[in-house]
């Protein structure tokens, strides 16, 4: 999780929510990904996306058997789908997403009963430090909204 946070911190500096993920297989660390929806107008490209991604171009295979994703905030409805057809076997997240998370905070989509594949789910794995994080990204993204809206008042006065 250590790493997913480092890799979060990688995509709040890029303007990014600051989300990262990590596929480790037999202790080693075969995959990792940041949120870069924004960098590449892709709005697939969340930390899950991009880290399951690196994960099979690495291990050569499609199916990630035996891996566990490790990522700062639960994931969406998109990425749980992808959980389930990559058949990650384990997920553990820090923080629960209550609007959009699929792991069972909004929605329970890992462990239908319809899913040929069952995703074991862990979280709270350094939630403290990951909510903050994602709170401190909301505030200042809230704050420089505002200001952008202060602003631009200002020059319809002016002009």
């Amino acid at each position: 999780m250590r790493r997913a946070i480092e890799l979060a911190k990688v995509a709040d500096s890029h303007n990014e929510i600051p989300v990262g993920a990590v596929v480790v297989c037999n202790g080693e660390i075969v995959g990792e990904g940041f949120n870069q929806s924004i960098m590449n107008n892709d709005p697939s490209a969340h930390a899950e996306m991009m880290a399951i991604r690196d994960a099979g171009k690495n291990l050569q295979n499609y199916r990630l058997l035996d891996c566990t994703l490790y990522v700062t905030l639960e994931p969406c409805p998109m990425c749980a789908g992808l959980l389930v057809h990559s058949r990650i076997n384990r997920l553990i997240f820090a923080s629960e997403d209550l609007k959009t998370g699929a792991a069972g905070s909004a929605f329970s989509l890992l462990n239908h009963e319809k899913h040929n594949h069952q995703v074991t789910v862990k979280s709270g794995l350094l939630d403290d430090e990951c909510s903050t994080m994602l709170s401190t990204f909301f505030k200042r993204r809230r704050a420089e909204k505002k200001a952008d809206k202060q602003a631009r008042k200002q020059t319809n006065r002016v002009q």
